[in-house]
């Protein structure tokens, strides 16, 4: 019963973003346990802090699934931050490196970099989140930089990744330039 209802809302979220969900359909055969996880996984990918600092989220969340490179899932982030009201110009500016027209989104996407970097000196982008939006955007943004990269990572183990060359956003394609 479990599986079934697992399988069903796999369809749906596939459906509703156009994205290939066969690897969540394979894991749900081989393990109704980790078809669960793979359900409870977005309570901490998802976590986006205040309303007014959703473009930020965004910027991380894109940047971190990036870095894992993974154009499908790349794709899907640009769908979620656009479903969330996130400026496609500033989506678009940050995934071909133009940060100083990325807005928020760009700090947000630096931020991410500077965290995965494994840098410990300070992140003078969180510093910045922090100033103007508050801790729980900094939350948000940490969220999304250590866990965007789960998903192209997880699905290259299964032998069903792809590579990140170009994203769209709006009708309108991005050269990705990390």
């Amino acid at each position: 019963m479990i599986r079934k209802l697992l399988h069903s809302g796999t369809r749906s979220f596939g459906k509703k973003y156009d994205y290939d969900v066969t690897y969540m359909h394979e894991v749900i055969d081989a393990s109704t346990k980790a078809g669960l996880a793979l359900t409870f996984l977005p309570m901490v990918t998802q976590y986006k802090g205040p309303e007014e600092a959703r473009a930020v989220w965004a910027g991380a969340l894109l940047a971190s699934t990036l870095d894992g490179d993974c154009g499908p899932c790349g794709q899907l982030v640009v769908s979620f931050a656009l479903e969330e009201g996130v400026d496609g110009d500033q989506l678009l500016a940050a995934i071909e490196g133009r940060f100083g027209e990325a807005g928020d989104v760009g700090l947000g996407f630096q931020f991410a970099q500077h965290a995965i970097s494994g840098s410990y000196e300070p992140n003078t982008f969180g510093d910045r989140i922090r100033q103007r939006f508050g801790d729980q955007a900094v939350i948000a943004a940490s969220f999304a930089a250590g866990s965007g990269r789960f998903y192209p990572v997880f699905k290259r183990g299964l032998g069903d990744g792809h590579a990140c060359r170009q994203l769209v956003v709006n009708g309108r394609v991005g050269k990705v330039a990390v």
